[in-house]
């Protein structure tokens, strides 16, 4: 039986990893956009990278940060993967060496359509996975479910999928898209960067019955 992975992204609090580890889950992300409620300062994120475990990842998210921001954090967090948000360029996303998933915000203009969307990633082949979030004004968070059938079947990099998923509509998206792994950060929130345990566990929940239904 395959496993869809689960991340939890935008964390900042010491309880919300320890519940988002005592639930299961594979990857937990920092966020280091400034303009996002859900930012980190790369010195906060050491503490709390800190208490992650082995074999749980930390994945830093970056939105058009300058090339200082990012390896400012790859020295003082030693994140295990990079999430590039924004408009990056693949030479952007490989300056660094270091394994990076690669957003795609669907609907934004250029991917309103499936073959727009894989053209706009097949640039992106040496990217870890592809990571497939909803368009809004603003870089992910947002709630918002987009159309999954855009995705289509064609993904030749691990899909991560994203973007307004809860425990209420979860399994319905794996069943939709199978990703490789969900990632969810507002879903699981009582506000904007404080994650409730319940939700988290009652997320992790539904990824495993989905998966027990494959």
């Amino acid at each position: 039986m395959s496993r869809t992975r689960i991340k939890i992204c935008g964390l900042t609090r010491e309880q919300d990893i320890a519940a988002a580890v005592s639930a299961g889950v594979d990857a937990i992300g920092f966020v280091f956009y400034p303009p996002s409620r859900r930012a980190l300062a790369p010195a906060r994120a050491a503490e709390l990278r800190r208490l992650v475990p082995p074999f749980v990842d930390v994945v830093a998210l970056f939105v058009n940060a300058s090339e200082a921001e990012v390896r400012e954090v790859l020295e003082t967090v030693q994140p295990d993967l990079l999430q590039f948000h924004g408009d990056e360029a693949p030479e952007e996303c490989e300056r660094y060496g270091c394994r990076y998933l690669r957003a795609f915000r669907v609907g934004a203009p250029g991917m309103e359509t499936s073959p727009a969307l894989l053209k706009s990633c097949e640039r992106y082949g040496s990217a870890a996975g592809w990571l497939f979030d909803s368009h809004s004004e603003g870089y992910g968070g947002s709630g918002r479910v987009f159309d999954w059938s855009l995705l289509g079947s064609e993904s030749v990099r691990p899909v991560v999928l994203s973007g307004g998923l809860h425990a209420g509509n979860v399994a319905a998206a794996i069943e939709a898209v199978r990703p490789f792994a969900v990632d969810v950060s507002s879903g699981v929130e009582l506000s904007p960067g404080i994650k409730c345990a319940d939700k988290i566990a009652q997320f992790v929940a539904q990824v495993k019955r989905a998966d027990g239904c494959r």
